[in-house]
């Protein structure tokens, strides 16, 4: 049946997802970090792109791939991560991709990413996307994978 879909006129779309998640579960931010980069590796040969922004409670991830290849990793991680509550946030065909591979950034509560990420995004004390904007989401993710300072870190 996939091979069928593949076959599809859309199969080519590129598209853009950019979800929000909570973790659902107490002290499992490793466990979840772990996840991630499992997912990384694996997601490396698939033709996704990627860029995640994690803490021990919530996550930012944009996905870039084909359409379908995009909505089946979706899926994937919905079932896959029960722990996980998902909210899309945004979806959209793009010409070209923005991420080169699947980044990960770890968001700690080190000064040089408090600055970043509460003062200039978020709208509370602590990280929190749930209270940001699908804007904020989307400048912060721009922000925090292209500032070069950060990227130093």
């Amino acid at each position: 049946m996939i091979s069928d879909e593949r076959n599809n006129d859309s199969a080519h779309i590129l598209t853009s997802l950019t979800y929000i998640g909570k973790n659902r579960e107490k002290d499992n931010g490793v466990k979840m970090a772990r996840t991630f980069e499992i997912a990384r590796r694996n997601n490396e040969q698939s033709g996704i792109t990627s860029a995640l922004a994690i803490n021990d409670n919530y996550i930012i991830q944009n996905i870039e791939g084909l359409r379908l290849d995009v909505n089946e990793l979706l899926t994937r991680i919905i079932t896959e991560r029960p722990h996980l509550s998902i909210h899309v946030v945004e979806i959209k065909e793009v010409e070209m991709r923005k991420w080169d591979g699947f980044l990960i950034r770890y968001l700690t509560s080190g000064p040089e990413y408090e600055v970043h990420t509460l003062k200039h995004f978020s709208t509370g004390t602590d990280f929190n996307p749930y209270l940001m904007t699908k804007d904020r989401i989307i400048n912060f993710m721009d922000a925090l994978f292209t500032d070069e300072r950060l990227n130093e870190i």
